[in-house]
């Protein structure tokens, strides 16, 4: 991880947040994933069913299961933990972001009627 903070340019860096719209339509577009980051006893009590569930603390053993030509997004229900895990993911060679908001923004802007612009297959 050191050398990858040293070789760092800024013009290497590419934007780390998702805003919830965007997200929206990258995951309409097959572009993205949402990686629903949250421990099992919470996502059992309210799920997002449209998500790769894996928790932060086993993604190192989890890595196969993601892909590497669509942008993941990782969320939580703030931001705290979907910070960390996007942060490894991209030390791992994933184009890793954080959805702006987090799941409770992303809840708020999908409930009732919205819910039918996620495109699901």
């Amino acid at each position: 991880m050191d050398e990858m903070v040293r070789n760092t340019m800024l013009k290497d860096i590419k934007p780390m947040k998702v805003e919830v719209e965007d997200f929206i339509e990258l995951f309409n577009e097959g572009k993205a994933i949402l990686l629903d980051i949250r421990e099992p006893f919470e996502t059992e009590a309210w799920s997002v069913n449209f998500a790769v569930k894996i928790p932060y603390n086993k993604l190192p053993d989890m890595l196969e299961n993601l892909p590497k030509d669509k942008a993941i997004v990782c969320a939580c229900p703030i931001e705290y933990r979907a910070s960390m895990a996007k942060e490894y993911l991209r030390y791992k060679g994933f184009d890793a972001k954080t959805l702006n908001g987090g799941l409770l923004v992303l809840m708020e802007r999908l409930k009732g009627g919205k819910a039918k612009d996620i495109k699901l297959t």
